[in-house]
């Protein structure tokens, strides 16, 4: 891990906070075990101001490039759970994908947990569009 920990902008942390407390009674087992991994990383996380936070750490609304183990690339965007969207390949925090990957830079590899089988994706690229404001983050 390029930076020891993953790295969270203030405002988000608090956010993703409250929707781990509020989502921490999903009925699918493997989104609650993602969940619960989430929030260990949590307790070890660099909380940072939004003038502090590196361009490469993946943040709400950051696009990212990922390659997988057998060469495929793929792109996606990590949102609030509002604003998801499949079809867009905008994927929510609260997804496992999504919840595993907040917090890491371009550069990491991190190890998902597939129906087939375990598989390091290695993130390639971040980029990023404006931070949301203050009433983006309300629940």
């Amino acid at each position: 891990m390029k930076y020891g920990s993953i790295i969270l902008e203030k405002k988000e942390y608090v956010y993703l906070k409250r929707l781990l407390n509020i989502s921490g009674y999903a009925a699918n087992q493997g989104m609650q075990k993602c969940l619960i991994t989430l929030a260990e990383e949590l307790k070890t996380a660099q909380i940072l101001d939004d003038s502090q936070m590196p361009d490469d750490v993946i943040r709400f609304n950051s696009l990212v490039s990922l390659v997988f183990e057998n060469g495929i690339e793929k792109q996606l965007r990590l949102v609030i759970p509002s604003e998801r969207d499949i079809k867009q390949n905008k994927i929510s925090i609260l997804t496992p994908m999504g919840s595993g990957l907040i917090g890491y830079s371009t550069g990491d590899t991190i190890v998902w947990d597939f129906p087939a089988g375990k598989q390091n994706l290695k993130i390639i690229a971040v980029e990023r569009e404006d931070a949301f404001s203050d009433t983006d983050l309300v629940i």
